[in-house]
């Protein structure tokens, strides 16, 4: 860790000796330092210094390039000020202060990723895929991702307008939230059916894996040990911390590979196995994914598919599959890096490419198709990473047609606190997939009725010699 950071320090050194007219012998070595480089950058610092039409402080403008160099890599590599990397330990520790909204930067402007469950920006109805253009009146091109989080947030009780524009439309949308402390409940459950359990994880958190442990034995409890399968709803779920979705993960299998990480250094390696036991015994499990569908979340989906512990519904999730770490500065801010790639237990890079459900749900018109492929996608983000994959030609072994939206609703139900199997589709398909009923599917060009095989698991305790076999 520490000839980590050496390694960032050394050229902001050598800045610092150019600007005293002498050098270190190490920069003459070009291979490592990159000195022409180097010696441009104190000519535009130097002019800055002395031509530029306000006075800047030395402080303000090493910030700036620092935050510069790192924003230059990749769209989740960042320089976090001290006052930052607070804000960011208590976001992962699931309170804070603002409307509750995942955002993204996106060709200069913000696209919403998706709104957190049970906040002001998920009850005013703003929708993953939203772009934002305003905040309080003021453009926000330019403004850089912090920036514009520090303007949403403020006062509780305080209120924040928000412009929008949706895609697939040219009309402006206005929307005000009122501030909050915003206090997420990463997990919530319920029986949606006779024995059959809806487990709901909105993001996570550091007390998320413990909360899911809890929620499967209290559905079981709920079903008189009895349950039949379960839901385990993870659309909108922009993800958050890593162990926490291991520990998801792990509470649905007995063994394997849950997820591993390849990087340049050899400390970025890691491999994550289950250790069981499945606290379900081997009951179905359904995964709900769509476009807001990422990081920690798409591991838990790909975990769980690859180890034909789950079929998966939905549709492409978000590829957000890199390894962010943080390091400490001693300035007290944090240099978040991107260090590994994630991959699925069957070696499929997540990075751009997102989870391929094995049951897709399609929308039944074209224009709903497009609007759908208008989504955000990690692989769109400007400086993405890409990952060469053997993967990139997985495609669904099932579509569902996805009826076109009543003329009084322009938008398709989204997961809310409380699921309702009236309006919700994607729930309704998976309980009846759970139930062993028949659903439409199209098949050559026809839409047949059909039972959607789920993948047999074994039991630790029941069939434990049985073997597995995937949907």
């Amino acid at each position: 860790m520490t000839r980590r950071i050496l390694q960032i320090c050394l050229p902001l050194l050598t800045v610092a000796a150019l600007s005293m007219g002498s050098a270190p012998a190490w920069a003459e070595d070009s291979s490592t330092i990159p000195l022409k480089e180097i010696q441009t950058f104190s000519q535009v610092f130097a002019l800055i210094k002395s031509d530029y039409v306000d006075p800047s402080s030395d402080q303000k403008l090493m910030q700036g390039a620092i935050a510069g160099m790192v924003h230059a890599l990749d769209p989740h590599s960042a320089y976090l000020t001290p006052q930052e990397w607070k804000e960011m330990q208590v976001f992962t520790d699931g309170r804070f202060g603002g409307v509750g909204i995942e955002i993204t930067p996106d060709h200069g402007l913000l696209r919403v990723v998706t709104p957190v469950d049970g906040t002001p920006a998920a009850r005013a109805g703003i929708h993953a895929g939203d772009l934002i253009i305003k905040i309080n009146g003021k453009a926000v091109e330019g403004l850089g991702l912090q920036k514009a989080v520090d303007e949403m947030r403020g006062k509780p009780g305080s209120q924040v307008s928000l412009t929008l524009l949706r895609p697939h439309s040219n009309v402006p949308l206005q929307v005000t939230l009122t501030r909050a402390i915003i206090k997420v409940q990463s997990v919530r459950y319920q029986m949606i059916a006779p024995n059959y359990g809806y487990l709901r994880v909105s993001q996570f958190q550091d007390n998320t894996g413990n909360a899911v442990q809890a929620a499967v034995k209290q559905l079981e409890s709920d079903a008189s040990g009895k349950l039949k399968g379960l839901i385990l709803d993870l659309r909108n779920n922009p993800g958050g911390v890593l162990q926490a979705g291991v520990e998801t993960a792990d509470t649905f299998l007995n063994h394997g590979l849950i997820v591993y990480t390849k990087g340049r250094s050899g400390e970025s390696d890691m491999r994550f196995s289950a250790h069981g036991p499945d606290l379900l015994h081997g009951a179905p499990i359904v995964v709900l994914i769509n476009g807001g569908t990422a990081s920690a979340a798409e591991i838990v989906t790909g975990a769980l598919k690859d180890d034909d512990r789950a079929l998966i519904l939905g549709s492409r999730s978000f590829g957000k599959g890199s390894v962010q770490s943080v390091i400490p500065l001693d300035n007290g801010g944090a240099l978040k890096l991107t260090t590994a790639l994630y991959y699925t237990p069957a070696g499929c890079s997540i990075q751009s490419q997102g989870i391929v459900p094995n049951v897709a749900v399609v929308p039944g018109n074209s224009e709903e198709r497009q609007i759908d492929a208008a989504l955000l996608k990690e692989s769109e983000l400007q400086g993405v990473l890409k990952a060469p994959d053997q993967c990139q030609k997985i495609q669904p072994q099932f579509q569902i047609p996805e009826p076109t939206p009543p003329a009084t609703s322009s938008q398709k139900q989204m997961p809310t606190d409380t699921p309702n199997l009236a309006t919700d589709f994607v729930l309704r398909k998976a309980v009846e997939i759970l139930e062993g009923q028949a659903v439409e599917v199209e098949q050559d060009g026809k839409t047949i009725k059909k039972i959607i095989p789920l993948p047999v698991y074994p039991s630790r305790d029941k069939n434990a010699g049985a073997k597995v076999k995937a949907a």
